[in-house]
C-alpha cells in the first residue's frame, strides 16, 4: 500500500490520508520568481508497508490546451490526434522510445508544443532525466518549430548535460551554436564549457575560455574559479591549480568550501598527498567548517601516506559528530581500501557491515572494493560469495568486478577458475581491458604456467588491446619465480620489438629474474643498460642487485653497487643495510660492518633480526665472542624477538669462548618462549653438553629431536648417535636409533659405522652382528673392515667359547651378502675417509 503526503510535512499517522489504496497527493509551489504553481508540482509518497518514503518527485504540468493562443486551438480542437498532455508525460512518453524510433512523430501530437514557454521546462525535465540522446532528438525537434525562440538558459542546460556525458567538443559547438542565433554566454554558459573541457583533463582549452570570458567582458563567479581550479586539479596540475586560487582572491572574490575541496582535490590528483594534509591544516584556520567530502579527501590521503592511525582517528571522529559532518559511502569505502592495504581483512568485512547498519547502501564500488580486499589475500571463496551478493543486490556486475575475482583466483592458485571467469566476462558483453588481461597473465605466470601467459598476451594483441609495461613486468616476473632464463630474454625481445619502454619496475623485474636464475652477469649488464637509458634506479633495484650477489658470494660486486647506491643518494633501506653488513663481514671489514650497522641505528632505520644476526656472524667470523654477547644483550634491550638463526650463531659464541653452559641456558629460554629448534641449535647444544659431560641433557636433547626425526638432517642424528655411543649409553643410542627408523629418517652408511663402533667399544658382539644384519638387510653391505674388527674382537676379547660362534655368524653373513675382496677394499677405503673426516 502506498501513500502520497503533501510535501515538505509528510505525517504517515494523519487519519485523513487513506490507508487502503494507493495515492500520490500533490502539493503546489508557494509562488515566487520563476513559472507560476501550475508549472511545478512536487509529490511525496510513503508506502506503509514496506516502510519506504520515496523522495519527493516534481510533476510539471505546463501550458495546455486551454492556454496556447486561440488560433491554435481552433486548430487543434477537431482533431483526435492531438494530445493535451503534461510537460513530464511528455518527457516520460519520449523516454520510453528508443532513440532510433520516431521521437518527432510523438511530439508533434503534443498540443502543448504551440507555447513557446513549454520550450524550456521540457528541455530542464530532459537534461534532469540525464539522457543524452533523447534530449538530442528533442532538441533537434524544438528548433525546428515555427513558434521556437533560441534562450541562453535552454543552451546552458544542453550544455551541462554535455559536460556531464564528457562530449567536450559537442559542448564547444553548442557554445558556437548559441552565438549564430544571437544568444550572448552569460556566467553560467561559461562555467558549463569550463566544466566540459575540465572533466576530460583539457585544462589549457577552461584557461582558453576563460580569457575568453574576460575579453567578453562577463566578470567570472566563484564557480567559475571553482571549476577552472577543478579543471586543473583533475589533471594533476595542482601548481596551476594555485595560480588559480591565488588570482580568484586577487580579484576580490574569496573562496568558500568548494574552493577548498577542489584544491584539496587537486593536491590528491598530483599525488603531493603531504601538501593536502597541510593544505588541510591552514584550512582549519578559517571560519569555514570542513564537510564530508573534505574530509574524505583528507583519509584517502592518509592512507596514501601510510599513517593509518590517523585515518582510523579521523573516521572515528566523523561518526561521532554526525551533526556536523557524517561519513557517506565514499568514507567507508576509503576505510575498507585502508584494511585492505594493511592486510585487515576482517576489518575490511566490518566496515562493510557497519556501513549497512548505519543505513548506508552500497554502490558497485564498494563492492568491488570488498572483492579487491579479498582478492588481495587470495580469498577466493570470499571475493566469490561477495561477487554473488553484488548481483543479488540488483547490480550488474562490471568489468573491475569481474576483474577483481579473476585476480582472486590468480592468488590463490586457481588459474583454470581465473580463465573461466574471464569467459564468463566475455560472455556477459563485459569487454575485458587491459587490467583484466595482465590480470589473467599473472594468474598463469604466478603458477608457472609461462607458455599460457604468453598465449594471454597475444590474444590480447589480436582483441586490439596493446600490451603495456605492467604486462611485460608479470611475465618477467614469472620467468624468474619458474627459473626460465631463456624465456626472460625472449620477454626483454617482444618488449622492444613493440616499442614498450621499460620503467623502472619492469628493469627490477628484470633484474630480479636473472638473479633468481643465477644470471647475475646478465643482470648486471642490464643495470648498466638501465644507467644508459637515463632509467633510474630506486631501492628495490639496488635491494635485488646487493642482495643477489650475496647469495651468490659476489661481496665485492655487492658492496660496488652499495657504493653506486650512495653516489645518487638513493635511500637506503633496512634490507640494504644488512645485506651491506654481510658483504663487509664475509670480505672480512668487520670495522666497516660495525661502521655500518651504527650509520643505520642513526638514521633511525633500527635494525631487525635479521640486521642483528649478519652482526653476530660478522663476530663469530672474526672470533671476538665478548662482542656477539654485548650484541646479544642489545637485541633483548631493543625488544627484538630472537629467531633460531640468531641463538645459533649466539650458541657457536658461547662455545667458542669457554662458555658452554649458557648454552643450555639459552636452550631452556627458546623451549619456554616455543621457539623451534635447527639442526644448527641442536648441534651447539649436543657440543656443550659434550664439553660439560652432562648426559642427563643430552638424554633432554634426545627427547626433543625423536619429535621430528624427519626433518633433522643426517649429520646431527650420526652426531647424537655417536654422543651417545661415546657416553658409554649404548642402550640410549640403540633405542633413539629405532625411532630415528621408524620415522622414515634416511640412514647412511656412516650411520651404522658410528652404532657398530660404539657397540664394539662396550664389548656387545651380538647387537654388533645383529645390526650388520640389518645393515645388509637395508642394502647397504658392510665392509671387510667391519668383518676384520669383529673377528679381531673375537680372537683378543670374547674367549674360545664365543670366539668360533662369531666367527661362524660372520661367515654366514659374508655368505649371505656375498663380499668380494675388491668391493671390500673400495669400502674399506670409504669408510676410512668418511670416519676420518667425522
Amino acid at each position: 500500500m502506498s501513500v502520497a503526503l503533501p510535501s515538505p510535512i509528510a505525517n504517515p499517522t494523519c487519519p485523513a490520508v487513506p490507508r487502503r489504496r494507493a495515492a500520490f497527493v500533490r502539493s503546489e509551489t508557494s509562488p515566487g520568481p520563476g513559472p507560476s504553481p501550475p508549472f511545478d508540482n512536487k509529490y511525496v509518497s510513503v508506502d506503509y508497508d514496506r516502510g519506504v518514503h520515496r523522495n519527493v518527485t516534481s510533476q510539471v504540468e505546463g501550458l495546455g490546451k486551454n492556454d496556447i493562443p486561440r488560433r491554435h486551438q481552433l486548430k487543434v480542437q477537431a482533431d483526435r490526434f492531438q494530445k493535451d498532455w503534461t510537460v513530464s508525460e511528455v518527457v516520460e512518453k519520449v523516454m520510453e522510445l528508443k532513440k532510433w524510433e520516431d521521437i518527432d512523430g510523438l511530439l508533434n501530437h503534443w498540443i502543448g508544443r504551440f507555447a513557446r514557454k513549454n520550450f524550456p521546462l521540457l528541455i530542464k525535465e530532459m537534461t534532469r532525466r540525464g539522457s543524452i540522446d533523447h534530449s538530442n532528438a528533442v532538441f533537434r525537434w524544438m528548433k525546428n518549430q515555427k513558434n521556437y525562440c533560441a534562450r541562453r538558459d535552454i543552451y546552458n542546460m544542453m550544455i551541462r548535460l554535455h559536460a556531464r556525458h564528457n562530449r567536450t567538443d559537442q559542448a564547444r559547438g553548442l557554445f558556437f551554436e548559441m552565438q549564430e542565433w544571437r544568444c550572448k554566454p552569460d556566467a553560467e554558459t561559461y562555467n558549463a564549457l569550463i566544466n566540459a573541457h575540465g572533466r576530460t583533463g583539457q585544462w589549457r582549452w577552461a584557461m582558453n575560455i576563460m580569457d575568453d570570458m574576460l575579453h567578453a567582458a562577463v566578470p567570472p563567479s566563484r564557480s567559475t574559479y571553482n571549476n577552472l581550479i577543478n579543471a586543473c586539479g583533475l589533471s594533476g596540475n595542482w601548481r596551476e591549480a594555485l595560480k588559480v586560487c591565488q588570482r580568484m582572491t586577487e580579484n576580490g572574490v574569496g573562496p568558500d568550501l568548494v574552493t577548498h575541496n577542489v584544491v584539496l582535490s587537486a593536491y590528491k590528483s598530483g599525488f603531493q598527498y603531504a601538501k593536502a594534509l597541510s593544505y588541510f591544516e591552514l584550512m582549519k584556520g578559517t571560519n569555514i567548517r570542513p564537510d564530508t567530502t573534505t574530509h574524505n579527501i583528507v583519509m584517502h590521503c592518509l592512507v596514501k601516506l601510510g599513517e593509518y592511525e590517523k585515518a582510523i582517528d579521523l573516521f572515528n571522529s566523523m561518526r561521532e559528530n554526525r551533526s556536523e559532518c557524517h561519513p557517506d559511502v565514499v568514507t567507508f569505502t576509503t576505510m575498507i581500501h585502508m584494511y585492505s592495504v594493511r592486510g585487515q581483512i576482517e576489518n575490511c568485512k566490518a566496515v562493510f557491515d557497519m556501513m549497512l547498519v548505519e543505513g548506508h547502501k552500497p554502490n558497485i564500488v564498494v563492492y568491488n572494493a570488498l572483492i579487491g580486499a579479498y582478492a588481495s589475500n587470495g580469498m577466493s571463496k570470499e571475493a566469490l560469495l561477495v561477487f554473488n551478493e553484488l548481483k543479488r543486490c540488483g547490480f550488474e556486475a562490471d568489468v573491475v568486478s569481474y576483474t577483481s575475482l579473476l585476480n582472486a583466483y590468480g592468488r590463490s592458485h586457481q588459474p583454470d577458475q581465473a580463465r573461466c571467469v574471464f569467459d564468463m566476462m566475455k560472455k556477459n558483453k563485459k569487454k575485458p581491458n587491459l587490467v583484466s588481461y595482465n590480470a589473467l597473465i599473472d594468474a598463469y605466470g604466478s603458477n608457472g604456467l609461462i607458455a599460457e601467459a604468453v598465449e594471454v598476451l597475444r590474444e590480447m594483441e589480436q582483441h586490439g588491446i596493446q600490451p603495456n609495461v605492467v604486462s611485460i613486468c608479470t611475465l618477467l616476473a614469472a620467468c624468474g619465480r619458474c627459473r626460465q632464463k631463456a624465456k626472460i630474454d625472449t620477454v626483454l625481445s617482444a618488449a622492444q620489438m613493440r616499442g614498450i619502454e621499460l620503467n623502472t619496475a619492469a628493469y627490477n623485474s628484470a633484474i630480479g629474474s636473472y638473479m633468481e636464475t643465477g644470471e647475475s652477469v646478465k643482470a648486471i649488464n642490464l643495470y648498466r643498460n638501465m644507467r644508459k637509458k637515463k632509467v633510474k634506479p630506486d631501492s628495490i633495484t639496488y635491494t635485488i642487485l646487493i642482495s643477489g650477489c650475496c647469495r651468490l658470494s659476489q661481496y665485492s660486486e655487492a658492496l660496488e653497487f652499495l657504493s653506486e647506491m650512495t653516489d645518487l643518494k638513493v635511500p637506503l633501506s633496512r634490507e640494504i643495510y644488512t645485506a651491506g653488513i654481510v658483504a663487509y663481514s664475509r670480505q672480512g671489514e668487520v670495522t666497516k660492518a660495525e661502521s655500518m650497522f651504527v650509520s643505520m641505528k642513526n638514521v633511525g632505520c633500527f635494525p631487525d633480526i635479521v640486521a642483528y644476526t649478519a652482526m653476530l656472524h660478522c663476530y663469530n667470523a672474526c672470533e671476538n665472542w665478548e662482542k656477539t654477547c654485548l650484541l646479544f644483550d642489545e637485541i633483548e634491550r631493543s625488544n627484538v624477538e630472537p629467531d633460531s638463526i640468531a641463538f645459533a650463531a649466539l650458541m657457536k659464541a658461547f662455545n667458542k669462548g669457554g662458555r658452554p653452559s649458557k648454552v643450555l641456558i639459552l636452550g631452556n629460554y627458546m623451549q619456554d618462549r616455543k621457539i623451534p629448534f635447527k639442526d644448527d641449535v641442536l648441534h651447539e647444544m649436543l657440543s656443550a653438553c659434550s664439553l660439560l659431560s652432562d648426559w642427563r641433557a643430552a638424554v633432554g636433547i634426545v627427547r626433543v629431536i625423536e619429535s621430528s626425526c624427519s626433518s633433522i638432517s643426517i649429520g646431527l642424528l650420526n652426531q647424537l648417535l655417536q654422543f651417545l655411543g661415546k657416553s658409554g649409553k649404548t642402550d640410549s643410542m640403540i633405542k633413539f636409533f629405532y625411532k630415528v627408523l621408524a620415522s622414515g629418517a634416511e640412514i647412511n652408511f656412516s650411520t651404522y659405522s658410528i652404532l657398530l663402533k660404539n657397540l664394539l667399544g662396550t664389548g656387545n658382539w651380538r647387537k654388533y652382528i645383529e645390526v650388520m644384519q640389518w645393515m645388509g638387510d637395508s642394502g647397504i653391505q658392510p665392509s671387510n673392515r667391519m668383518y676384520g674388527d669383529i673377528i679381531f674382537f673375537a680372537q683378543r676379547s670374547a674367549g674360545a667359547e664365543h670366539a668360533s660362534l662369531i666367527v661362524e655368524r660372520v661367515e654366514e653373513l659374508k655368505r649371505k651378502y656375498n663380499r668380494s675382496s675388491h668391493s671390500g677394499s673400495v669400502a674399506d677405503h670409504l669408510e676410512t675417509s668418511q670416519l676420518r673426516s667425522g
